[in-house]
């Protein structure tokens, strides 16, 4: 029929899908590739109302294996999916990421309602198993460990016609010893300069003004031997020069290969915004010669100097592991001295949990989870108290939003709410006239208030020229 009721083609395609996504910002880049994927192949995605009511065809969980609890998290919402399929017996749940490269046999063994599991570099395989599944009846698990083709080469349903995701390399060469990445995600291989400049220049063209390059560790492009030779920092220049694009980002460097060129690009070219993801990772040196993380506190600390002679208004954040195998409580003292020193604006801290397959699972002195709670709760409290710091010390200030959404505030007197984050990353809320889109504006405000982990704002006089 024509409304599509009986799964067929109509107003739902081969199904209605949702995709729940786990992880870094490369897993959610890959599920943009995921739905790309899906709706290439006659697949709808659900509405809100349809996700709220379970009016599914299609659940895939994009999972993550970095940390223990993210491993959790995904056997959780596998059984959660469960208990809609029991609903909804024919609906069909699919399994991919990090996760499903590591525990595909688990997970078709213990989640037997699984329709099918597909591996980091098979995403384009996904419609192919789907069919098989409702030909079947079985599970179909599709794993490799080689990449077949750069994932980009695929097509993407982008979350935000704004703001893009490029990948501008997968995998990972480091061995640092807590790290999962290179077992899921394989070894570095970096995609072409001229892909990433056609896929940039894309992107602007349908509306982006702010792309943000990505890599597991984004700033050794360039080192891959079956490249051209191309460096981070031509490329950056490259991506800086196209036109119409506003704002630039990367994520994530490793502090041991930023170059003095890479540092210097963030006070020459304009639109290279001023704030840089930094994993530290620790503050203590024994424990990062532990880690094999290649630097020691004294160069992290050059890199911070150099980063803010070239940009000195530059903001940075981190990623942290408190209890890591051997830390005493002085080498956590050093951490946060390190963290004070640096003055991070924000950071992703964890308790370190051991992942399977690395080589500090194998430590002997792990530390009880006790201790790695309390020391958790008090580098968060320090960096808490930075990052409000640092937001209070721009009530004040100018700066320009990008309007993404409106806020969850209601109108007051005929004004809406929108918000948007500036060139530091910071969330702004500001006061607009009700009743239109501003998605993609470009706006010059004032701040005028700190929140805890967000600001305020008003347009300037001139209506703060609204781009």
């Amino acid at each position: 029929p024509a409304d599509g009721t009986d799964g067929l083609l109509g107003k739902r395609g081969k199904g209605v899908f949702h995709i729940h996504t786990l992880g870094c910002q490369m897993n959610v880049h890959d599920s943009e590739r995921i739905a790309g994927v899906l709706e290439a192949n006659g697949y709808v995605p659900a509405t809100e109302d349809q996700i709220n009511d379970n009016d599914l065809d299609l659940l895939v969980l994009n999972t993550c294996a970095v940390r223990e609890n993210a491993a959790e998290r995904m056997y959780g919402t596998i059984g959660r999916f469960n208990r809609v399929k029991l609903v909804r017996p024919n609906l069909q749940i699919a399994v991919g990421g990090c996760m499903a490269q590591l525990d595909r046999k688990k997970i078709a063994d213990t989640a037997p309602w699984v329709s099918a599991v597909f591996g980091t570099k098979n995403i384009e395989d996904l419609p192919k198993l789907l069919d098989q599944n409702r030909a079947t009846g079985k599970a179909q698990v599709q794993v490799t460990e080689q990449l077949r083709q750069f994932p980009s080469q695929l097509p993407a349903a982008r979350a935000s016609r704004i703001s893009s995701w490029v990948a501008i390399s997968v995998g990972c060469n480091n061995t640092c010893t807590f790290c999962i990445v290179p077992t899921t995600r394989g070894k570095e291989k970096d995609r072409r300069p001229g892909d990433i400049l056609d896929e940039i220049r894309q992107c602007v063209a349908d509306g982006a003004k702010e792309v943000t390059l990505l890599g597991q560790n984004v700033n050794a492009f360039g080192l891959d031997k079956s490249g051209d030779g191309t460096s981070f920092a031509s490329l950056l220049r490259q991506v800086s020069a196209i036109p119409g694009l506003k704002r630039l980002r990367y994520v994530s460097p490793h502090p041991k290969d930023m170059t003095e060129e890479d540092v210097e690009l963030f006070g020459t070219l304009d639109n290279l915004c001023p704030r840089l993801h930094l994993p530290m990772q620790a503050g203590s040196d024994r424990i990062l010669r532990r880690m094999n993380r290649r630097y020691d506190s004294a160069a992290f600390l050059r890199l911070v100097e150099n980063l803010h002679r070239a940009r000195p208004d530059i903001a940075l954040s981190s990623d942290l592991i408190v209890g890591f195998p051997g830390e005493t409580e002085e080498d956590f003292q050093d951490t946060l001295s390190m963290i004070r020193r640096v003055n991070f604006v924000a950071s992703y801290s964890f308790c370190y949990s051991p992942r399977p397959g690395t080589r500090a699972a194998l430590f002997p002195d792990k530390i009880d989870k006790q201790t790695k709670t309390d020391r958790l709760e008090r580098l968060q409290a320090l960096q808490e108290e930075l990052g409000v710091r640092w937001l209070k010390g721009r009530v004040g200030s100018t700066t320009e939003v990008l309007l993404e959404q409106p806020s969850p505030r209601q109108d007051v007197d005929g004004l809406g709410s929108w918000q948007g984050r500036d060139p530091y990353g910071a969330l702004i809320h500001v006061a607009l006239p009700a009743g239109r889109d501003y998605t993609g504006r470009l706006l010059r405000v004032s701040i005028t208030g700190a929140k805890k982990h967000s600001l305020t704002g008003s347009p300037l006089a001139d209506g703060g020229n609204l781009q």
